[in-house]
């Protein structure tokens, strides 16, 4: 499997994760089992629309539509395109700031041309307010902002440009996402960063994956990390039920991140004091170990991994893009059935084959150029 076919796999993953879980996103396990049975198909139909929702007046989902996971990591891939070499948070603050502010592209929920900050969730839209409007320095754009997973979900490809490389993946993703996110935030970015990094290796094993994430993440992201993945090695011994698995995950997870299943924003919440979305060297976002730990439990298996991450409930789009771009990353672009590929191409208006050929040989570019670098050390040591 070459290089190329590995990139194909993380960008066609990274829509087919967000697309997956879109329809279901915010219900609870026990809700999507309910609704639906258990979500297997692009081909499933917004729960919102059964509730009323007018998809003729609003946003649509469903069917292979993607969201804002998905453009932010083309976003990403296009500054790289752009740059050429490795990035930092002041690239965050100039052509980024550009890709989502300033220039127009397909956005398929809407299913019309716009920018993308139009369709950013407020944590998102910060990366403007902080950088542009507020005009800071750089490296202190994410202060202030909500801790979510939302610079995780687009990361995926400086784990690209650093294959092979995890510690560097880490690392570039530390420094552009702090233009972002802070806390936790920040460091499930690095560190799913380095995951996709490693999974870039020639027979890389789950375990692999698994220990350089636990190396790398620090404080309440690596105790997350740990006890989800525990947790999986343990229900994968002992052939467990997925009612049980989902229950135990979200278990693990409590002492990190104690909201649970009340992930919406409403009124009666307003002025009520909690540590939730707020900075804190013990907590963890929920996507990252639960995509770990589902990777854990089927050992690496590409579409139920996926499937059982974005029927498990709470934010199942980001849940199902970390899972994707690290299983793509690993398993290539040729795991995946041409049927979703086809439908997601369509959806969004999206040529997988033309956005891999680009951002691959950008990628190629940029590490054959460390590559470069590293042979000029070598010298000094000689």
């Amino acid at each position: 499997m070459n290089f190329k076919e590995k990139v194909k796999g993380v960008l066609i993953s990274t829509a087919l994760g967000d697309a997956l879980g879109a329809p279901v996103e915010k219900l609870t396990y026990q809700e999507i089992k309910d609704h639906y049975g258990r979500v297997e198909s692009l081909r499933t139909k917004w729960y919102k629309e059964d509730l009323g929702y007018d998809v003729n007046k609003g946003k649509k989902r469903g069917n292979g539509i993607v969201t804002d996971d998905t453009l932010m990591t083309i976003a990403l891939c296009n500054v790289y395109n752009i740059e050429k070499r490795h990035l930092d948070a002041y690239d965050m603050a100039n052509e980024f700031v550009k890709e989502i502010a300033f220039r127009k592209r397909y956005i398929p929920e809407f299913d019309r041309e716009d920018m993308i900050i139009e369709r950013l969730f407020y944590p998102e839209k910060h990366i403007f307010l902080r950088h542009t409007l507020a005009n800071c320095e750089p490296r202190e754009g994410g202060h202030g902002n909500m801790i979510n997973c939302g610079a995780a979900m687009y990361i995926a490809p400086v784990g690209i440009v650093n294959a092979g490389n995890p510690k560097a993946a880490y690392d570039e993703a530390i420094l552009f996402a702090m233009g972002h996110q802070t806390s936790y935030g920040l460091e499930a970015a690095g560190v799913l960063a380095a995951c996709v990094a490693k999974a870039f290796e020639a027979d890389v094993t789950v375990e692999a994956i698994i220990e350089t994430a636990i190396e790398l993440a620090k404080d309440g992201t690596k105790e997350a990390i740990i006890a989800v993945t525990e947790v999986a090695k343990r229900a994968k011994n002992e052939n467990a039920l997925t009612d049980d698995v989902v229950s135990a995950f979200h278990d693990a997870l409590k002492p990190f991140s104690p909201m649970g299943d009340d992930v919406s924003r409403k009124l009666e919440k307003v002025g009520i004091p909690s540590n939730h979305y707020a900075p804190s060297r013990l907590g963890s976002i929920e996507e990252l170990p639960l995509a770990l730990g589902f990777i854990v439990f089927n050992d690496g298996a590409y579409y139920k991994s996926i499937y059982d991450g974005i029927n498990s409930g709470r934010d199942t789009d980001s849940i199902g893009v970390m899972i994707g771009v690290i299983l793509g990353a690993m398993h290539g672009s040729s795991v995946i059935m041409n049927e979703d590929v086809e439908l997601l191409q369509t959806a969004n208006q999206l040529n997988f084959a033309q956005l891999t050929d680009k951002f691959s040989e950008t990628a190629k570019r940029i590490i054959e150029n460390d590559l470069e670098k590293m042979e000029k050390v070598k010298q000094i040591l000689l």
